[in-house]
């Protein structure tokens, strides 16, 4: 194009705009004298006001590079094929009682067509505690299933090929060692390590600032995650080594773009120490995968995904120099948010949880899980998992949503809230950054106390009804039929203790108190701790064993008291 040309485009672009400008203000004029509706505020679930239509004015990015699926930056998608190449991975979160029981709910869920498995651990396993440790009475199992030695993980996956199925583990402070015990698992099944597909969440930051599930203070935590990072890279290539979750961040109370800004910021926090410990970003950053919660407010769910891939990109090739696009690459799992089920007129949750489904597909999730209806009240019953199963099965292959790689993109709404989002993240970035970065803001109470505020002002919205929540302080019915629901007893601890007894019985103690030692002098010489631990749990030391040695070199985190 000459320059003459491009002058000519230029001032017709021009005034195309400005003929546009001139539209929207004579449209805004005669919208403001319009009568509204008196029963909503116009703004979206995390309190951002949403402006009553979107045109070209409100969008920068559609002319920007990367207007395609599977290119740089990948606002769009991270495949040029989108769903046609390959569906996301139905992967509903389990785990219940003893790992007989759950062993079980798997086969179940496989033969009704899941793809994937996810685990669900109990509060002990959770926290590190041996099922019959005094601290673990009366939770064995309750939230989740109970697994403190080798022994309980190969019950978990007798009978499932473990190269032929990818499985992620929620878990974060105990995470290596029950990695370490899954890894066991595979070799005792006689399958190549090399081949193991699945996730490790192993996000503690994000425990730090949520959820709560710690053991050790943050550098030594961190230390043992850059750790696996530099183990699996080697040994487990195909293993995704941290899942980086905004999850639980938001089921904690956050915005979305709190969400979307704290778990970038924790992941970057990672791709720090890694680069640290002198580990080239190329061969760690492959392997590290995101975790996002879908909420009801639908299109804005949608531009955080949509923000998150670019953000991501963006920071991995600019800020820190990878130059492997599989590191530029983000790709995460999803679940229904949790925080948005009801006790109140439960069967609504069923729509909740297929609208958020419906979020997440089309912001481009790699794999899904689907709430339970039941789940405020209790652990799924198998039919309600069916639902929730079936949920993502009518939205795969009835809707022909998958289709279409990011149908919305060129909405000038998504495309809008896309950009505002990205913007708003990289001011939280600043701030962050302000308080001396992820580590010290979390000593300091800076994200807890950003939650705290977000979580409050959500909850005062509904309780003074300028936020309708149906069912709860609206839409009320009179009388609401009880729903069946799952009951766990208290058999899983009685069954959990008499493994560990059999356990420690058949097992070699001197190879034991030989492992432990040397696991023990991995942590106080500063090396790499996994090897050592995955000998600990070949020689079925048991999870609180293993947790008390690393303790006595590392410590144990104590949170400060904010206000």
């Amino acid at each position: 194009m000459s320059t003459a040309e491009a002058a000519r485009a230029a001032a017709e672009r021009d005034r195309e705009l400005a003929a546009l400008r001139a539209e929207v203000a004579a449209w805004r004029e005669q919208y403001g004298r319009l009568t509204l509706r008196d029963d909503s505020d116009f703004t979206s679930i995390s309190g951002r006001q949403v402006e009553p239509v979107y045109t070209p004015l409100d969008t920068a990015s559609l002319t920007a590079g990367g207007v395609l699926p599977g290119q740089y930056p990948y606002t769009r998608a991270i495949h040029p094929t989108g769903y046609r190449g390959k569906l996301w991975t139905m992967r509903q979160f389990a785990g219940f009682g003893t790992a007989e029981d759950t062993n079980a709910r798997y086969k179940f869920l496989l033969a009704h067509g899941q793809t994937g498995l996810s685990v669900a651990f109990d509060f002990p396993t959770l926290m590190g505690y041996d099922s019959d440790h005094p601290r673990s009475e009366g939770e064995v199992g309750k939230c989740g299933v109970a697994i403190s030695s080798l022994a309980d993980m190969e019950t978990l996956f007798a009978g499932i090929p473990l190269d032929k199925v990818s499985t992620s583990m929620t878990i974060n402070g105990p995470a290596a060692m029950v990695f370490c015990f899954y890894v066991a698992a595979a070799e005792r099944q006689g399958v190549p390590i090399g081949q193991l597909r699945g996730t490790i969440q192993n996000d503690i930051l994000k425990e730090y600032m949520a959820q709560h599930a710690w053991i050790f203070p943050a550098e030594p935590a961190l230390k043992i995650i850059v750790d696996l990072f530099e183990w699996a890279a080697e040994h487990t290539p195909k293993w995704n080594t941290i899942s980086i979750s905004g999850y639980h961040i938001r089921e904690a109370g956050s915005t979305a773009v709190q969400e979307l800004a704290f778990t970038l910021a924790n992941g970057f926090t990672y791709v720090e120490h890694g680069l640290a410990r002198g580990l080239s970003v190329d061969a760690f950053a492959p392997r590290l995968s995101f975790f996002w919660d879908v909420h009801n407010d639908f299109f804005e769910e949608i531009a955080k995904m949509r923000a998150a891939r670019r953000i991501w990109a963006r920071h991995l090739r600019e800020r820190y120099g990878a130059r492997d696009a599989r590191s530029w690459i983000m790709r995460f799992h999803c679940q229904t948010a949790g925080v948005s089920l009801t006790a109140q007129q439960p069967h609504n949750n069923i729509v909740r949880v297929a609208y958020q489904a419906l979020a997440a597909v089309l912001g481009g999730t790699q794999s899904l899980h689907t709430n339970a209806f039941d789940e405020t009240l209790a652990l799924p019953t198998e039919d309600s998992v069916r639902i929730a199963l079936r949920t993502q099965q009518i939205l795969a292959y009835e809707t022909g949503v998958p289709n279409v790689a990011d149908p919305l993109g060129g909405s000038y709404y998504v495309e809008a809230l896309t950009d505002q989002l990205e913007r708003e993240a990289e001011a939280l970035f600043a701030e962050i950054d302000a308080q001396g970065g992820v580590v010290r803001a979390i000593e300091s109470g800076w994200f807890q106390r950003q939650i705290a505020r977000a979580a409050a002002r959500f909850q005062q919205d509904v309780e003074q009804g300028r936020r309708i929540a149906v069912g709860v302080n609206d839409f009320l019915e009179d009388t609401e039929s009880p729903v069946e629901i799952l009951k766990i007893g208290d058999d899983a601890e009685r069954v959990q203790r008499d493994r560990l007894l059999r356990v420690r019985a058949q097992r070699d103690q001197a190879v034991v108190d030989q492992r432990l030692e040397e696991l023990r002098r991995a942590a106080a010489e500063d090396r790499n701790v996994i090897p050592a631990m995955l000998d600990c749990a070949r020689a079925y030391c048991t999870l609180f064993e293993i947790r008390h040695v690393l303790e006595t070199v590392y410590g144990n985190y104590r949170e400060p008291v904010f206000f």
